[in-house]
């Protein structure tokens, strides 16, 4: 069961990076966008880069049964990665405007 939750973990980070990469692709297609924005968006690669390395800490956390320290890990990788999805949904939303509807179904 608990490396069931770090193989689900790997594909949620396999899911955001495609989010990220959406959402890259479409700035990336629009005039005017700002740097900050796309600064941030190319930030949120090394986020999920940082989350792979914690999901492979919690192998040996559950080999030892620190099941407090799973526990907190996991919550802050799902608190991360609500982030990055709910704050790339809005970028679209901005980007695209009245194609908001469009842009939630491309990143989720």
């Amino acid at each position: 069961m608990a490396e069931s939750l770090v193989e689900k973990l790997i594909d949620s980070f396999d899911q955001l990076d495609k989010c990220i990469t959406v959402t890259r692709t479409i700035l990336s297609s629009r005039p005017g966008v700002p740097e900050d924005v796309i600064s941030r968006v190319s930030q949120y690669s090394e986020i999920v880069q940082k989350q792979r390395e914690t999901a492979g800490d919690l192998h040996s956390l559950i080999a030892n049964q620190d099941w407090e320290e799973v526990g907190r890990r996991v919550k802050i990788i799902n608190s991360l990665s609500a982030m990055i999805r709910d704050d790339a949904q809005s970028i679209l939303e901005t980007a695209e405007g009245n194609n908001a509807e469009v842009s939630r179904e491309r990143v989720m």
